[in-house]
């Protein structure tokens, strides 16, 4: 029932599609249109399988496998990253492959021997768990090959160089280099949670591609932006030509391969444009009156911005679109001497993420506890490493048409404050 995707001779896409899943990491990341599970089935005088899937996917796996061979001939099963949405399925699918090869990095191997050690006695048999216990860890049996970076596998007539890539974005990451193809097996970088019946940048909307691979650097690979700098120059010094980027998520990349890479450079240098992104709440629509005159203020500059009050927004959308942006203005209504609920949680991403060469101001309206918002926010923004450019400005109670116009101009110099910064290229679609 399930079909392979030849990709060119003997090479294959065996992964699986998740089209119901919503939203990963833990609910931070939304996902709309589901994801994929990429792997790749490469045929020459040894097989060899790269990449797994999520656990409850094997079947689909295992099918699209052995509609291409049977899989008790594939000699090696590479891992390039633990993650459980790429190695839930490893226990059973090493006990279908009883000559393959588990080839892993060190890290790899630590952590699927962690991970494994007692959670997957759930594929055995009640009678065969206690003598499994008795005789100690199960994945002793296992055959691990451990490479690092500059290592090859030969294959017969092709042979597969290993490129090692810590925190890219786990310790273990890993990347596969298929020597004179300019194949490169990218594992989490490079991909988007997008689930599609295609499997190539050249057979959706370019702009579809490029703003589903910004959501997913933006939300998961952001805060490591200095180490896949530093990555993408270890790849440009060895001097390899990269056409094509298989991935382990979405869409993989045969045409614009070089759009992809060229634009994490982008991302990871903090490159940014124009544009100012304000996110808020509010309780009683003062603070939503304070962000809309703002709003007033930053368009009056021929600044492109745009509104999100955070309750009825997408928070992972926010964030792509906060990825290019220079200017990032922060609202909230005063509870409980803080800020609302809605964005704390928000504040939250932002300080993890820890976005680059970005500049912010804060917001908000109150009742008796003044300033006492904008401090918190203030420091959620001293914390996420964005300095402020602008004092911050709060109102009592509702604001009068006075405050408004103050306002207005708050964000009319927050305007001016974005037009200094370093643009390159066109934003993102606001």
């Amino acid at each position: 029932m399930f079909n392979p995707v030849k990709i060119k001779e003997n090479l294959y896409w065996v992964g699986a599609i998740d089209w119901n899943l919503r939203s990963f990491h833990g609910f931070t990341y939304s996902t709309h249109t589901g994801t994929t599970y990429n792997s790749y089935l490469l045929v020459d005088e040894k097989v060899v399988l790269i990449d797994g899937v999520k656990e409850n996917f094997f079947e689909e796996w295992y099918s699209r496998i052995s509609k291409v061979i049977d899989p008790k001939r594939i000699d090696y099963f590479i891992c390039n990253h633990v993650e459980m949405d790429h190695s839930g399925s490893i226990p059973r699918m090493m006990q279908a492959l009883p000559k393959a090869k588990l080839v892993t990095n060190q890290r790899g191997k630590d952590a699927l021997l962690k991970h494994f050690f007692m959670v997957s006695e759930s594929i055995f048999t009640t009678e065969n768990r206690q003598k499994v216990i008795a005789e100690g860890d199960f994945l002793a049996e296992w055959d691990f090959q451990i490479v690092k970076t500059g290592d090859t596998l030969n294959l017969g007539k092709r042979a597969l160089r290993f490129i090692e890539a810590p925190m890219v974005h786990w310790p273990d990451s890993m990347f596969d280099y298929l020597e004179g193809e300019g194949i490169l097996f990218s594992n989490d970088a490079f991909g988007q949670h997008y689930a599609s019946s295609r499997r190539f940048d050249d057979e959706v909307s370019f702009d579809l591609i490029m703003d589903e691979n910004a959501k997913y650097y933006a939300n998961i690979l952001w805060p490591l932006s200095s180490i896949i700098l530093k990555k993408l120059d270890e790849l440009k010094k060895m001097n390899i030509p990269i056409n094509t980027i298989l991935t382990s998520h979405g869409l993989s990349w045969r045409k614009y391969a070089d759009k992809a890479i060229q634009s994490y450079y982008n991302w990871a240098r903090g490159n940014a444009v124009s544009k100012v992104i304000i996110a808020y709440d509010t309780m009683y629509f003062s603070t939503e009156k304070m962000a809309q005159a703002i709003l007033e203020g930053i368009i009056s500059e021929g600044i492109p911005a745009k509104l999100y009050r955070l309750p009825i927004s997408d928070i992972g959308d926010i964030i792509k679109k906060l990825l290019d942006a220079k200017g990032l203005l922060l609202g909230s209504s005063t509870v409980n001497n803080d800020i609302l609920p809605t964005v704390a949680k928000f504040a939250c991403e932002i300080k993890g993420l820890k976005p680059l060469n970005k500049i912010a101001g804060c917001f908000s309206s109150y009742g008796w506890a003044k300033d006492s918002a904008v401090k918190a926010m203030e420091a959620d923004m001293k914390e996420a490493g964005i300095g402020l450019a602008l004092p911050s400005i709060s109102v009592k109670y509702v604001p009068s048409p006075d405050e408004l116009k103050q306002c207005f101009e708050f964000g009319r110099k927050f305007a001016l404050e974005v037009k200094k910064g370093f643009s390159y290229g066109s934003a993102l679609e606001m």
